[in-house]
């Protein structure tokens, strides 16, 4: 064991003797875990109103007039955009010019004829051949259509009381019984838990960025081990008793450790600064985490065990950074893809580490989520280990 530690000692003290070292694997992750948490968020402001704008004006300025409005503005279909300036021909213009997916323009006298039983036409610009002008047009007749419902029943209150004074009361209540119906179908299914999520715009990009930088710093990992057989330090420690085991066994530690002291500053900056809760479930962000730089480690194991010089060091490293990273939603999250391309996109274990991280953090779940991305990287890491002894053999041979 002894053996281990001081080549753990010495890959640990050459890792971290150049400042730059430092810079790259914390400062680049939190750079860019700003950058993409900004990008996907829209820098912070509130998210847009999803539903089709619509123009309205009121020529009639009625009760009846303001009733629809009322109504149409509870949908979640349209989202009504009023203009005091607005004329008919200029709402007109603004269909036309696709600024409004539709306009009403509610006539004069409309609330005097609707309280008779026969409303004046609305008149609507729309294009009725579009999804979103018949999403419209279905709104609209809903609308009008409650609104008659209501009017008819306020009819009948006045009839049997003989008050014309009961109407506008009758109308109300009518009204305000389609927001409260007798009769609700609820689904009692309980949602997964899964569908708890957050609004952090950085629950994403700062695992995804502290993973991908993960890989990148394993450049100099790789190049310290490539170091090591130039100088010909490998062959003098080879005469030594120190088995090809241990020889491994030290340079893994030494990565993994790297690896894990990133992860923590890296999370503990997100928890103060970023808001967001990896300390929720500590032991089931610990596990992702470890599991995490075992397996990343093991990658940079083979990294250097493969490469015969500094050159092939870098491009070992940063084809993986990009291409594991990339297919692994560390740049675009995997839910935003079709499914062949999430289920591609697990082929890499930045997928797997991501799933576990995003669980804690975007859906709020607890150890038990964090145990099957663990298991997928520990498959990983036992992969890249093996590869690295089997080829470590011929190559110190």
């Amino acid at each position: 064991m002894k053996r281990i530690f001081d080549i753990t000692l010495k890959d640990l003290t050459e890792l971290t003797r150049n400042w730059m070292t430092f810079l790259f694997l914390l400062l680049m992750p939190i750079v860019f875990t700003l950058l993409f948490g900004f990008a996907f968020s829209g820098s912070g402001k509130p998210p847009a109103d999803p539903r089709l704008p619509v123009g309205v004006l009121d020529l009639d300025e009625s009760s009846l007039s303001a009733e629809l409005v009322a109504l149409l503005n509870g949908s979640n279909v349209i989202r009504l955009v009023t203009d005091e300036q607005a004329t008919p021909a200029s709402l007109e213009q603004q269909v036309v010019e696709q600024d409004l997916a539709a306009a009403l323009v509610i006539p004069a006298g409309y609330g005097a004829a609707a309280r008779t039983g026969t409303p004046l036409p609305l008149t609507t610009f729309i294009d009725p051949s579009s999804l979103a002008g018949m999403s419209v047009q279905s709104d609209l007749l809903t609308a009008v259509g409650r609104l008659m419902n209501a009017v008819r029943t306020a009819q009948i209150a006045v009839a049997v009381s003989g008050d014309e004074t009961d109407f506008e009361p009758a109308l109300a209540e009518t009204l305000a019984a389609w927001q409260d119906p007798p009769v609700r179908v609820n689904d009692t299914t309980p949602a997964p838990a899964t569908t708890q999520t957050t609004g952090n715009a950085f629950s994403h990009s700062a695992p995804g960025m502290m993973l991908q930088f993960a890989i990148a710093g394993l450049l100099t990992a790789a190049q310290v081990m490539v170091s090591e057989r130039r100088n010909r330090c490998l062959q003098r420690i080879l005469t030594t008793a120190t088995s090809r085991f241990q020889i491994l066994m030290g340079h893994y530690l030494g990565i993994v450790l790297l690896l894990l002291t990133q992860f923590l500053l890296l999370i503990v900056f997100g928890q103060l600064v970023l808001k967001l809760d990896y300390f929720r479930h500590a032991g089931a962000t610990l596990l992702v985490a470890l599991t995490a730089a075992l397996c990343i480690g093991g990658l940079g194991l083979l990294i250097g065990v493969l490469a015969k010089t500094e050159e092939q060091a870098i491009m070992f490293s940063l084809l993986p950074m990009f291409l594991l990273s990339a297919l692994g939603g560390a740049w675009v999250p995997l839910e935003v893809t079709g499914p062949t391309f999430r289920a591609i996109g697990h082929v890499s274990p930045v997928a797997w580490a991501l799933d576990g991280f995003e669980n804690i953090l975007s859906r709020g779940l607890g150890l038990q989520a964090a145990l099957l991305p663990a298991a997928a990287l520990l498959g990983y890491a036992l992969l890249f280990f093996l590869l690295a002894v089997w080829r470590f053999r011929k190559v110190s041979e």
